[in-house]
C-alpha cells in the first residue's frame, strides 16, 4: 500500500464480478490520477461482490497442454494490515467499515470467493491468531514473514495442499541490502528503523527522523520483505512452479531504495531458481506478485521489464507482466480521494510452461463500488486483487 509524506493515502480497492469459469477482463491503461470525493454508499460488507475471471483469446493448439490441460488459480492481494486502518489515514470511509470484527469477517470472505489454488497476500497482520486457523478451516496450509523491527505486518501465501505440494521456502529480508551498501564493519551500528505504523502512515511523518537519509544503513533499512516458494503441482507431470511475493518499500521520493529492493529481489528469485533446478533437475516455471508500489513505466517496473526491452541495465529473468500481455495494466489497483493508480502485478518469466487463459476483472473509475475511495463496504482493503488462471502445457 503506498504511504505517501504527501496527501497520497494509498488505495483502491477492487470491484469483483461474479465469477465466471477460469476467465478475463480488459483492463484500461493504467493512470494516476484523483478520484472525486463522492459519499460511500453505507451497504454492509454482505453485499461483497463476487470475482469474475474473464476468458483471454487463446491460440493455444491442444496439442500442447499438458495431458490432463491442468489448471491453477493465483491471486495476488494486499488486503491493508489492520494496524493501519485508522479514521485518520481513511477519512472518507464509513466508520464501521473500519471496524476489525467486520473487515476480518469481510477479507476473510473474499479471500474464500476467489477458489484460488495459490493467493499471495501483501500487509497480512493477525496472521497467527485469525487468517492461519481460518484459512485452514477452509482447506489453506500457509506460510508467512513478518517484516523486520516493530512492524506487524507481512507477507503470507496460502496454497491448497490437494493443489500444490511446497517443496522449497526462502525469505527475503531486504534489510540485507545495509551489508551490500554499507561496510560490514558498520552494519551493526545501524540505526534502529522501528517506528510504529502510525508514524509511518502520517504523511507529515519525515525519514530524516530515521537518521542520516545519505547513510545507507539508514537508508536501506526499510523493514520490507519476501517470501520465495516452489511448489510441485498436482498435475500428471508434477511440474514446479517457484512463486515470490513481495512488498516493496512505498516511498515515491526514494526511488533509489525502491530500485535497489527490485533488484535484489529479482537476484534472489535467480539464485533460488537454480536451486530449485538443481535440486529437482527441472526447468521451473515463475511467478512474482506483489505490491511493487510503482506505477507503469516508472524506474522500478521499467527494470522489473526490462529483459525486454533495450537497456543497459537489465533484470537477470526475463519477465512480462500479465496484464500489461493481454490488453494493458489495470486502470488502477490502489484507490483513495488522494491518489488512484497500478501498484499490484503479477509478472510470469517468459518461456515457461504455463499460460494465463483468464484474468481477475477489476472495476474502472466510473463504477460505483469505487466512489468516494477504498475501503468501503464492498471492498474491505484500499487495494484491489488481481489475478489469473494458468494452464500448465509441455514444455
Amino acid at each position: 500500500m503506498l504511504k505517501p509524506q504527501t496527501a497520497w493515502a494509498a488505495s483502491l480497492p477492487l470491484f469483483l464480478l461474479r465469477r465466471r469459469p477460469r476467465s478475463t477482463p480488459k483492463p484500461s491503461p493504467a493512470v494516476g490520477r484523483r478520484l472525486p470525493f463522492l459519499p460511500v454508499c453505507k451497504r454492509r460488507m454482505s453485499t461483497q461482490a463476487q470475482p469474475r475471471f474473464a476468458p483471454l483469446p487463446t491460440e493455444q493448439p491442444e496439442s500442447d497442454a499438458g495431458a490432463a490441460g491442468y489448471q491453477f488459480r493465483l491471486v495476488s492481494y494486499n488486503i491493508l494490515a489492520q494496524v493501519y486502518v485508522k479514521s485518520a489515514f481513511f477519512p472518507h470511509s464509513p466508520p464501521a467499515c473500519l471496524k476489525w470484527k467486520s473487515r476480518s469477517k469481510a477479507v476473510l470472505t473474499e479471500l474464500k470467493s476467489f477458489d484460488a489454488d495459490l493467493m499471495c497476500i501483501q500487509e497480512l497482520d493477525e496472521y497467527d491468531t485469525f487468517y492461519k486457523k481460518n484459512m485452514e478451516n477452509s482447506g489453506y496450509s500457509s506460510i508467512y514473514i513478518q517484516r523486520s523491527g516493530d512492524k506487524r505486518d507481512g507477507c503470507g501465501i496460502f496454497y491448497r495442499p490437494k493443489s500444490a505440494e511446497l517443496v522449497q521456502k526462502e525469505g527475503i529480508h531486504y534489510n540485507d541490502l545495509v551489508e551490500i551498501y554499507a561496510p560490514s564493519d558498520h552494519v551493526n551500528n545501524a540505526p534502529s528503523n522501528n517506528f510504529s505504523p502510525e508514524e509511518e502512515m502520517n504523511p507529515k511523518s519525515d525519514n530524516n527522523k530515521r537518521g542520516d537519509p545519505n547513510d545507507p544503513r539508514v537508508r536501506m533499512k526499510r523493514d520490507c520483505v519476501g517470501l520465495l516458494a516452489a511448489f510441485k503441482l498436482s498435475d500428471p507431470c508434477d511440474h514446479i512452479l517457484i512463486v515470490a511475493n513481495t512488498h516493496i518499500y512505498w516511498d515515491p521520493q526514494w526511488i533509489d531504495v525502491k530500485l535497489a529492493q527490485a533488484k535484489y529481489l529479482l537476484s534472489r528469485v535467480s539464485q533460488f531458481e537454480k536451486l530449485v533446478s538443481n535440486k529437482f533437475n527441472c526447468k521451473s516455471s515463475v511467478i512474482i506478485a506483489g505490491d511493487f508500489n510503482s506505477t507503469p513505466g516508472d524506474k522500478v517496473y521499467n527494470y522489473l521489464v526490462s529483459a525486454n526491452l533495450e537497456s543497459t541495465d537489465e533484470a537477470p529473468i526475463k519477465l512480462r507482466s500479465l496484464y500489461a500481455a493481454n490488453g494493458g495494466e489495470p486502470e488502477f489497483t490502489n484507490c483513495t480521494p488522494g491518489f488512484t493508480g497500478t501498484l499490484d502485478y503479477i509478472f510470469s518469466s517468459d518461456g515457461s510452461s504455463i499460460k494465463p487463459t483468464s484474468l481477475l476483472c477489476l472495476p474502472g473509475g466510473d463504477s460505483a463500488n469505487v466512489q468516494g475511495g477504498l475501503p468501503n463496504f464492498q471492498h474491505p482493503s484500499d487495494h484491489l486483487p488481481i489475478g489469473a488462471d494458468f494452464l500448465v502445457v509441455n514444455s
